[in-house]
């Protein structure tokens, strides 16, 4: 099932909007043609792609309709010279399924993605060349591999390429991988286990054809004319065979603002049309209403210590650098500030805002600024902050303002740790927030929800030890709809989450969880964490986990072990039989190579008893916005696992301060999982130490 969790925050930005960069200027665009989806989704003209690539960080959201398909796609640019496209079919000739009982008339749905790898950039004489693969894993609806090649004369964007598969059923282009070996001549039709899985053995098999094509950027601002003439004869189709009157298919595109709109004939005789909206992950932002950084070039600093107004100090540390101050300790030659940061996500922003007030407030005998930032009152890390230099840079009295390099960051040392007196180290916490959880491509109606709120709170009793729980209130669903709630597939592993209808289903009120939690630190850079209770809406149990995370190191590792038994959907108090030892050694690495992206490696035992190894990769953009794949590789075979043959899924991470008008720390997570069966699924536990101590070394932030 395919769930997405909305908080508040980033339901009400959908509705009032974002401010959005173009995706790139006219001026700057390095092609004739600036690249545009074609149907499928996925840079290129309408049923073929070109070796064009969309600036780095750019998404495009697609929905296009013809005859016999309608597709909803997501097409990312994740670096220079890779491209992923996700996309759901709704194939209109097929029924989902032959029993009637189960789902009706509604029509068949498949998931697919395909991916596509800049191999050359164009130059003056030479042309773009890309290697690229569709629906290469699933169940191949339009499995094929291609090369292709893009130049740009004038207004015109000229395309040609070779494509096999799905691409190349015309079979007009020999195909030299049949010439070096017979069992490249035919390629294997269906799909292997039971969907999801790569099928390598296919690549570059069975016929070959020639594509091409040609866009032509009008005189008329925004208006492009795409022509192409495409390899595939349509035989075998999915949605049977269709027919084809000729191999030219033309169109139009329209672009407004962060839209385009096109209109298309395809094959002589079909009529098609699309929307896709695009956006810069890099540049996309909101215009905020915020008061400016302090202006320090006519205060008068406080004349010594006991002068310092420290009343006014925590007032503009909270309203003018989002501050909230735990504890302070100042003497003549340095001050010390402990708090949390809740309001600028920008670390830069948020030390300069910081520092300014400083500056503002502390006597010249002052020489040294430490902002130590702290997690549930253990620190994390400390900004030094050169005094003097500062101020130079803040006053402009150097020739250029440079105020990263007046400070920088370390590790709390032995004397900062033993002067943190918070003010506070019990007390309630609460809140609430808005949830949607949606599914879709289900069986019984494509667009399934769920939606109510969501209670949070707990006490702390100590620096180390707290309880806490939360609570949802279902306002609105059609869970209803699902016509069974028991999953008839049979399967050889436990049942540990394909059981979910039952949990969601269950009640208007639901305990989604329950648990008390002790968190400390050992010297600089180790972590520990223990907790038991009802962990997660499906399992209770006790757990912990320790980590190994220097400050500012591309590399953290950790270690988690949890005993956890099944809880009872009928009696949120109760609990079943299952039982099982579930935990993981995991490895967080930033790899220099790869700028802006963290890969997790997580190797263990899953919750059914399986073992094997979890890969996260998480791809950070210069917004916010994180956007990443993972995947589960265990012991259990594709046939024992059932649909979809090993877990995957993406997600997508947006910061909240990207949809108000005012700094925001916090952000929403978007989970796409195209099915989740039993094998390859970890617990979602409730404590987290890689997310806990995000400000040992910044990610998400």
């Amino acid at each position: 099932m395919t769930a997405l969790n909305l908080r508040l925050a980033v339901a009400t930005a959908l509705m009032s909007g974002v401010a959005v960069a173009d995706e790139v200027p006219a001026a700057d665009n390095p092609y004739s043609v600036s690249p545009s989806q074609m149907v499928q989704g996925g840079v290129g003209l309408w049923q073929t792609p070109t070796a064009r690539m969309m600036p780095e960080g750019s998404l495009s959201l697609n929905y296009t309709d013809n005859q016999e398909y309608r597709f909803w796609s997501v097409s990312l640019q994740l670096f220079p010279w890779m491209e992923a496209t996700a996309r759901y079919t709704d194939t209109r000739t097929r029924l989902y399924s032959n029993v009637d009982s189960f789902s009706g008339d509604q029509t068949l749905k498949d998931k697919g993605l395909d991916v596509k790898f800049r191999l050359w950039e164009e130059s003056y004489y030479l042309p773009d060349i890309s290697l690229g693969f569709r629906d290469f894993g699933g169940t191949g609806f339009f499995d094929s591999e291609f090369v292709n090649m893009s130049k740009s004369v004038g207004p015109f964007d000229f395309h040609a390429g070779v494509g096999w598969g799905y691409m190349g059923t015309h079979d007009d282009v020999t195909s030299p991988f049949c010439k070096l070996r017979d069992s490249y001549c035919e390629r294997p039709t269906g799909f292997s286990g039971r969907g999801g899985k790569v099928d390598y053995q296919n690549f570059f098999k069975g016929p070959m054809a020639f594509f091409g094509g040609v866009e032509y950027r009008t005189p008329i601002d925004g208006l492009t004319l795409k022509a192409e003439y495409e390899g595939n004869n349509y035989v075998d189709d999915r949605a049977g065979a269709l027919q084809q009157d000729t191999r030219w298919n033309v169109g139009a595109l329209y672009r407004w603002k962060g839209f385009d709109f096109t209109l298309n004939y395809q094959r002589g005789n079909t009529v098609g049309f699309g929307v896709s909206y695009r956006l810069n992950m890099h540049t996309v932002k909101q215009q905020k209403i915020v008061r400016p950084p302090m202006d320090i070039t006519d205060k008068e600093p406080a004349a010594d210590v006991e002068s310092i107004n420290k009343q006014r100090l925590v007032s503009n540390l909270v309203t003018n650098a989002g501050f909230v101050p735990n504890d302070l300790d100042i003497d003549e030659t340095s001050a010390t500030i402990y708090g949390v940061q809740t309001s600028y996500r920008d670390n830069e922003e948020a030390i300069e805002r910081v520092g300014r007030i400083l500056a503002s407030e502390m006597p010249e005998s002052v020489k040294e600024y430490h902002i130590v930032e702290h997690t549930g009152n253990h620190l994390m890390v400390d900004t030094v902050v050169d005094a003097d230099e500062f101020k130079q840079h803040a006053k402009y009295e150097v020739p250029e303002t440079d105020l990263p390099s007046t400070y920088y960051r370390t590790s709390p040392d032995a004397e900062t740790r033993e002067n943190f007196t918070p003010k506070t180290e019990s007390g309630m916490l609460y809140g609430a927030e808005f949830f949607w959880t949606q599914s879709i491509g289900n069986p019984e109606a494509f667009y399934m929800y769920q939606a109510g709120l969501m209670f949070t709170g707990g006490y702390q009793f100590n620096r180390n030890f707290g309880v806490y729980g939360t609570v949802s209130a279902t306002l609105l669903e059609n869970f209803d709809k699902f016509n069974f709630k028991v999953d008839n597939e049979e399967s050889a592993l436990p049942r540990v989450r394909t059981q979910t209808r039952e949990y969601v289903t269950n009640g208007v009120m639901s305990m989604n969880s329950l648990y008390g939690n002790w968190f400390d630190t050992y010297g600089d850079d180790w972590y520990y964490a223990g907790y038991a209770g009802y962990l997660e809406t499906m399992y209770a149990g006790v757990g912990a986990e320790v980590m190994y995370r220097p400050l500012d190191s591309r590399w953290a590792f950790g270690i988690d072990a949890n005993f956890v038994q099944q809880r009872d959907f009928e009696n949120e108090f109760g609990l079943l039989d299952y039982k099982a030892f579930t935990g993981f050694a995991s490895v967080y690495w930033q790899p220099e190579i790869l700028p802006n992206a963290r890969i997790r490696l997580s190797a263990g035992q899953f919750l059914a008893r399986d073992k094997g190894v979890n890969i996260e990769f998480a791809k950070r953009f210069d917004s916010g916005i994180v956007v990443g794949a993972f995947a589960s590789f265990t012991n259990v075979s594709a046939e024992e696992y059932g649909e979809g043959s090993f877990t995957k899924g993406f997600f997508i991470s947006v910061p909240f301060d990207l949809f108000v008008l005012k700094p925001a720390t916090g952000r929403g997570t978007f989970p796409w999982i195209p099915i989740a069966r039993d094998g390859g699924q970890m617990l979602n536990r409730p404590v987290n130490l890689i997310s806990t101590t995000e400000k040992r070394s910044p990610f998400f932030d």
